[in-house]
């Protein structure tokens, strides 16, 4: 069967005029009138669907065709008229309408506003409403513009292992990978888990990040990037936290932390703006039902500045504005999502770049300062989200790489490799990773992570 697409037809309305069509599509709506019906038909091409026109003097079937149900499968042939004056730009007067898939009057979604509680429930129908058919337009969207940024600038893009023995944030929530009998695994002489008898020779697991291999190939290409799942064991319950979710991480060699900024800066904004271009369908209607700040915060990212500030001095803002925060702020002590929205929203009103952590609340291998407290970092905070990019310059010093390992307990010998990447022709570097769902979360102005993913893995929680 040739197919024509509703998206097709919307955007090339004079084309379509009076030509028959063939449309395959879910039914939305269905309302008869008697002598004449109006189905919402809806084929996933395009966040707009388009009314079909059923005539009883001129469709043999009308009587068996008002009988069916919302979300029912249908084929539809018709002509399309144009109708400028009307609410709808034009619609398909059909001349046969065959049922593909039929429902059944219990289908969960009726015309009717849904909690997102519920939707989360029945993840597998969610796509076809209009709040998740906007979020997930936008998300593929937001993908085609992070490869199309980096592929124009010249970047490679790498691969890195979902599979890893290594624990990049040295944090130990990983997700162990193993073929070994959990019930009676075998026993070094200490006790302990042989890993040497698993299915790779060694304790693995699964990656919290790609950014250690993306740094060997950013030595070797100039500039690289990651975009894949990444996984962490982190039993938290809050809106921003997942145990799976997916990360793009950037790598350039000769760069210090300046140009890690003006990198990120730059993605951002092309990502933004190729939204408002290619969803301002959705992006008008998750401005009208979701956050109504949306568009206007969208539009001025686009095109504006982003603000820099020190942790130091970012801790001094806070301190000094005598704003009572749940999680007390003192030197030291990592921001928490309630400080950055804070300096993004009261302080600064817009986003911010915010620099030079203390060492000791970032990862070994950040790049030592010259007041040997702080570390070369930057997170950029937005309004709404808080942190949506963590990144730094690296560490390309040999010597302080090992000094610094040994400050957070890590042996040199589980990471013998990227150590030696510093021995031969070790360049200054930097980069960061963006979490491709709170980008989507910031885009879309949804507020739970569980919302912007397809099927949600959370602590508790791994249906379908």
């Amino acid at each position: 069967m040739k197919r024509d697409f509703i998206r097709d037809i919307l955007e090339n309305s004079r084309q379509y005029e009076n030509r028959e069509v063939v449309l395959g599509g879910w039914i939305r709506s269905l309302r008869d009138s008697k002598a004449f019906a109006f189905m919402d038909l809806s084929d996933g091409s395009s966040f707009t669907g388009v009314q079909v026109v059923l005539e009883r003097s001129r469709l043999p079937e009308y009587d068996s065709v008002v009988r069916y149900q919302v979300g029912a499968a249908v084929v539809v042939r018709g002509v399309v008229l144009l109708t400028p004056d009307a609410k709808q730009p034009l619609e398909i007067h059909a001349a046969a309408v065959e049922l593909e898939g039929s429902s059944t009057p219990d289908y969960p979604l009726q015309k009717k506003r849904h909690t997102v509680e519920f939707l989360r429930q029945i993840a597998y129908l969610r796509p076809r409403t209009n709040l998740f058919s906007a979020v997930f337009r936008v998300r593929s969207e937001t993908a085609y513009a992070i490869h199309q940024f980096f592929h124009d600038r010249g970047f490679v893009y790498v691969h890195t292992p979902i599979i890893t023995a290594s624990d990049c944030e040295g944090a130990g929530e990983t997700f162990r990978i193993t073929t070994l009998d959990v019930e009676n695994p075998p026993r070094t002489a200490e006790e302990k888990v042989d890993w040497s008898r698993d299915f790779f020779g060694i304790g693995a697991n699964l990656t919290v990040s790609g950014q250690l291999e993306g740094e060997t190939f950013a030595q070797a290409f100039g500039k690289i990037y990651t975009f894949g799942p990444t996984f962490r064991a982190e039993n938290s319950n809050t809106a921003r936290h997942a145990a799976e979710f997916w990360m793009i991480e950037p790598e350039i060699a000769f760069a210090d932390l300046s140009d890690d900024m003006a990198l990120a800066w730059d993605m951002v904004q092309y990502i933004v703006r190729h939204v408002l271009q290619q969803c301002a369908a959705e992006i008008a209607f998750l401005n009208q039902f979701v956050d109504q700040t949306l568009l206007c915060r969208l539009e001025a990212l686009s095109s504006s500045a982003c603000q820099q500030v020190t942790y130091t001095d970012a801790v001094a803002l806070l301190e000094g504005r005598g704003h009572t925060f749940q999680y007390p702020v003192a030197w030291g002590r990592d921001l928490q999502t309630e400080h950055e929205r804070y300096l993004t929203e009261e302080v600064f009103h817009g986003p911010v770049f915010v620099t030079d952590y203390p060492k000791e609340i970032k990862s070994f291998y950040m790049r030592m300062n010259a007041d040997q407290k702080t570390v070369a970092a930057m997170d950029l905070l937005v309004p709404g989200v808080g942190e949506i990019i963590g990144g730094s310059q690296r560490e390309e010093r040999l010597d302080v790489l090992r000094f610094r390992m040994q400050e957070c307990g890590l042996d040199e010998a589980d990471y013998a490799w990227y150590v030696n990447l510093r021995r031969w022709g070790s360049t200054r570097h930097a980069g960061f990773g963006l979490g491709f769902e709170r980008m989507v979360m910031y885009l879309t102005g949804v507020s739970n992570i569980r919302d912007v993913i397809p099927y949600p893995r959370t602590a508790g929680s791994a249906p379908y």
